[in-house]
């Protein structure tokens, strides 16, 4: 049997003694949060993407949001008290996080940054985020990440018009 690939993310929440999940799915760069929140069998709100962005002052902070939404920048400045705030450049991503595009999470970054997740995820039993690594996710409570990440709740998205 073979076993088990262990990422970063899934060593941290294990040295923190924080019940997880994990998950696996082909590696394949052009999934879409979507598409990947379909192969977990899982509704789409429940599934987040962790987004790395700099504020004008130069200080780096990290976003988690449902994979369908959209990051209002604005919202996520103010909640930062930066004037304004920006995407990182996906070059400069590895060598700030040690994680690649799609395999970015709120958990085990090279340094912690100030984390804030979308206040849905408190209204869901369970979540899932990028377990480090393109191709494995990890389902764990909220409370859970929010401890495991030091993290915050806040309204961060972009609102949907009906």
């Amino acid at each position: 049997m073979k076993k088990e690939e262990k990422t970063n993310v899934m060593r941290v929440l294990e040295a923190k003694k924080i019940a997880y999940a994990s998950h696996s799915y082909e590696q394949d760069p052009t999934l879409t949060g979507e598409q990947i929140a379909g192969i977990l069998g899982e509704d789409p709100a429940h599934v987040f993407k962790t987004l790395v962005t700099q504020g004008k002052s130069g200080q780096y902070y990290v976003f988690a949001i449902p994979v369908a939404a959209e990051l209002d920048l604005k919202k996520a400045a103010k909640v930062a008290g930066e004037k304004s705030i920006d995407m990182i450049k996906q070059k400069e991503l590895l060598p700030l996080t040690g994680y690649v595009h799609g395999g970015c999470s709120p958990i085990g970054m090279k340094k912690a940054f100030p984390t804030w997740v979308h206040e849905t995820a408190t209204g869901y039993d369970k979540m899932f985020v990028s377990a480090g690594k393109v191709g494995f996710q990890i389902e764990l409570a909220p409370a859970d990440l929010l401890k495991a990440a030091n993290c915050r709740t806040a309204d961060l998205i972009i609102a949907v018009e009906n």
